[in-house]
């Protein structure tokens, strides 16, 4: 019985292991080509992308911040109130729409439609 005990003890510590990380520090998601809002706690002075070639920020008024997804990839997004200290500081990551999109492979070219219903080309 003790060993019984034991089984489910290290298993729920492993259960517990490999669930907690997936919560802390997701980030924030964004799909190409879409905007997601962001809300600030308080008024950003300093908006910073790692690499803007994947996501563009635009300040929509003080606490408020409008990114699009550029190109698939990951980046960073650190916002700076006026004294400097941080207000956020996350990973963001662009992500394709695979819903109602379409990849033909042909050799190395690659063609993307978009079928929503009728299936066309759709912008990279």
């Amino acid at each position: 019985m003790t060993g019984l005990r034991s089984s489910f003890a290290v298993a729920a510590l492993l259960a517990a292991t490999f669930v907690m990380p997936a919560k802390a520090g997701s980030g924030i998601e964004v799909t190409m080509n879409q905007a997601k809002i962001v809300k600030l706690s308080r008024a950003a002075d300093t908006i910073v992308i790692g690499n803007p070639a994947i996501a563009d920020a635009s300040v929509q008024d003080a606490s408020t911040i409008v990114l699009t997804g550029k190109g698939f990839g990951v980046t960073n997004l650190v916002v700076l109130d006026q004294e400097g200290s941080p207000i956020i500081d996350e990973q963001v990551t662009v992500v394709r729409q695979d819903a109602s999109s379409v990849r033909i492979y042909r050799r190395a070219e690659i063609q993307t439609l978009s079928c929503t219903p009728y299936c066309e080309s759709s912008y990279k």
